[in-house]
């Protein structure tokens, strides 16, 4: 029964999803609570799965019973367990969020509930899938999901809705003429079988053209720049009540994917006709870390501000992966799940704000923080301090992995791309509390009191970001070991 816990993980959500409509036919408000009790049962099965691997290894699981190349074949792997798991507890935190800073019209909306839960099985299908098309399938799967998530708002959203729908539908374009490439070039897509075919083809122009396309189509999922151009207009006027759940995961889970990719198919030392592709990735890493921050230092909207963070953010953890040793892809990868916890945080704050207080730019929160509720003004001093990367927080520990990778690999480069990052990322917080707890004439003494569903999600959120930092040994060591076992 353990062995079948992956496709488990999928299921649930993804039957829940196509169930809610008939489910809520009569009571339209049950919509929340089912979608709450499908995230929590995703929570317990993810933390199942996590102790299986952790007590049996990877293992490969073939959907009906029929075996790669012929059927479909997910691994669940180290890496694979620890993601899924991240996914399922950022999508729980997010979803009772969600239940008071909702916009009006969806507190009740069945297909708005359903299209949460649907992509939340494609999150999760992605993350466990092991051929190259059906990569593509979930991450269409997720991805036209978000598109409809976006776009509930109505208003601008559907302009930014429909802009994201056409950049995401030509990377998808890119990803699929990548795969056609390497079909064409091996004659299959499965990952295990591609890892055997491709070291004899690496200096093939159409591997070459094959690769390169589908990192342009991944790069465009994941916002890199400077192909990113979607992700801070959609986030900014999405649902609040949803922003937090795509701001997490999305990006994240389409740089999992190309992570699995690298390392399955081109590895750490491996040239491309010969372009030494690390060193390559490397590079695009440090541009997206340093302009992305540098972006979200001049913006005054704090949604905006967030989402240049989290770009600059995907730019230094492909750093990370991209440094060719295992201290530096153990620093990417724990920085991945830190940041997921931490955007999740950022645009739950963003969202309460604008809920409570009707505030969405710097000079709107100028003086919030001598009446705002005290679970948010904490909430944002623990998040920032992740986001700047100061012990104990888990933010800390993975840009100094990253930083000890860099040095390892002496990628002086690297090391100041991060360091340049953080300063640029401790400018804008500063921005941020220099309007927090400004000091208006005249303060009214009226502090507001936040829903428990709001505490509840702020303080899960601040709890993890310090538990990730004082687990970060074994969280790192974990990480280490999956990579040393071929985990990956």
């Amino acid at each position: 029964m353990s062995s079948h816990l992956p496709i488990l993980l999928f299921l649930v959500p993804f039957f829940m999803g196509v169930s809610m409509p008939i489910l809520t036919a009569k009571r339209r408000e049950l919509c929340p609570d089912i979608t709450l009790g499908t995230v929590i049962v995703m929570v317990i099965v993810a933390i199942l799965n996590l102790r299986f691997v952790l007590t049996q290894g990877p293992i490969e699981y073939a959907l009906g019973g029929w075996t790669a190349p012929l059927g479909i074949a997910w691994l669940n792997d180290s890496i694979a367990a620890l993601i899924a798991l991240t996914i399922s507890v950022v999508s729980l935190i997010t979803i009772v969020y969600g239940r008071v800073v909702v916009t009006t019209g969806l507190e009740k909306s069945v297909p708005y509930y359903t299209l949460i839960l649907i992509m939340m099985s494609g999150l999760v299908g992605l993350i466990f899938a092991a051929d190259l098309f059906n990569v593509f399938v979930f991450l269409e799967v997720a991805a036209l999901t978000g598109y409809a998530l976006v776009a509930a708002s109505g208003g601008k959203a559907l302009v930014y809705a429909f802009r994201y729908l056409l950049l995401g539908s030509f990377g998808a374009t890119l990803y699929l003429l990548g795969l056609s490439h390497l079909y064409v070039a091996t004659g299959t897509l499965n990952m295990a079988d591609l890892s055997d075919r491709l070291p004899e083809l690496m200096t093939s122009t159409a591997v070459a053209a094959g690769l390169i396309y589908i990192f342009l189509g991944l790069s465009i999922k994941m916002a890199l720049i400077p192909l990113h151009s979607w992700l801070p207009d959609a986030y900014a006027n999405a649902p609040s009540s949803v922003t937090p759940f795509l701001a997490s995961t999305v990006t994240k889970v389409a740089l999992v994917a190309w992570v699995r990719i690298e390392y399955s198919l081109i590895t750490p030392t491996v040239e491309v006709s010969a372009v030494p592709v690390l060193v390559l990735l490397e590079e695009l890493g440090v541009i997206a870390a340093l302009v992305g921050g540098a972006l979200a230092l001049i913006q005054t909207d704090l949604k905006r501000m967030f989402a240049y963070g989290g770009v600059s953010h995907i730019g230094l953890i492909l750093i990370g992966v991209s440094l060719g040793n295992d201290t530096g892809f153990a620093g990417g990868m724990f920085y991945l799940i830190n940041d997921a916890i931490m955007q999740a945080a950022l645009f739950m704050i963003a969202g309460a704000i604008l809920h409570y207080h009707n505030a969405s730019t710097l000079n709107d929160v100028r003086g919030l923080g001598h009446i705002t509720s005290p679970w948010l003004t904490a909430s944002l001093i623990v998040v920032a301090i992740a986001m700047v990367g100061l012990p104990p927080t888990g933010g800390f520990f993975g840009k100094w992995n990253i930083i000890l990778g860099a040095l390892e690999a002496e990628h002086y480069v690297a090391v100041f791309a991060v360091v340049a990052s953080t300063l640029l990322t401790f400018g804008y917080f500063l921005k941020v509390f220099a309007n927090w707890f400004h000091q208006p004439q005249a303060v009214e003494v009226k502090t507001i009191e936040v829903a428990r569903e709001l505490r509840f999600s702020l303080g899960m959120a601040s709890f993890a970001i310090i538990a990730l930092g004082l687990m970060s040994d074994t969280v790192v060591q974990y990480l280490l070991e999956s990579v040393s076992r071929g985990g990956i």
